[in-house]
């Protein structure tokens, strides 16, 4: 473990690869599991805020849920998530044509439509954060369904921390993502030693 300001990083952010691999895994982690994505307050407000803009990206289906239940709930952790339909996808997804399974926060975000961002738990996957009272958990979270971007990440030779660089520096900052990389380079002249 490696302590960053308020945060506590696993060994495995440093040491293991990863590199998302849609054409692969066509989104499954946006449709298994037994939640929604963990949604932070402000962005559950944000989200509610810009829906009008992204409505019509939705599925008749998530459209009817929200309708019902809204676009969150709070799951069996105490956690708050977006909505599911059927105990699958995020109501937020959309297929493309291929059959990849995408977020429609971010296309409309990325057609200048919208300046909100996807949730910041699904921009940083396979991290997920565990905030406690003194620091904040950054650990990695293996999944069989990301076999195809271990693979990927092993092949490229690119660390996790690397990968999701954008998201880190979204969420904690630009200095502190230096100082992971610091760090990571203190990590790997130890190993080498």
């Amino acid at each position: 473990m490696i302590q960053i300001q308020n945060t506590i990083l696993s060994d495995d952010i440093f040491e293991e690869h990863f590199i998302c691999n849609l054409t692969k895994c066509k989104g499954a982690c946006c449709v298994e599991g037994d939640s929604g994505a963990p949604l932070e307050q402000e962005e559950f407000e944000q989200i509610k805020s810009i829906l009008p803009e992204i409505w019509n990206y939705l599925s008749p289906q998530a459209q009817q849920l929200i309708e019902a239940q809204g676009i969150a709930y709070t799951d069996y952790d105490g956690e708050l998530v977006t909505s599911i339909i059927n105990g699958r996808e995020c109501v937020f997804t959309y297929f493309d044509e291929d059959g990849t399974c995408k977020c429609s926060i971010e296309k409309a975000n990325r057609e200048g439509r919208i300046l909100v961002q996807k949730p910041i738990s699904c921009h940083l996957y396979p991290i997920r954060l565990q905030k406690f009272s003194e620091f904040t958990a950054v650990n990695y979270n293996r999944w069989s369904i990301c076999q195809s971007a271990v693979k990927l990440g092993n092949r490229e030779e690119v660390k996790i921390y690397e990968f999701l660089k954008e998201p880190l520096i979204r969420k904690f900052g630009e200095e502190w993502y230096n100082e992971v990389c610091e760090a990571a380079k203190l990590l790997e002249e130890e190993k080498n030693k």
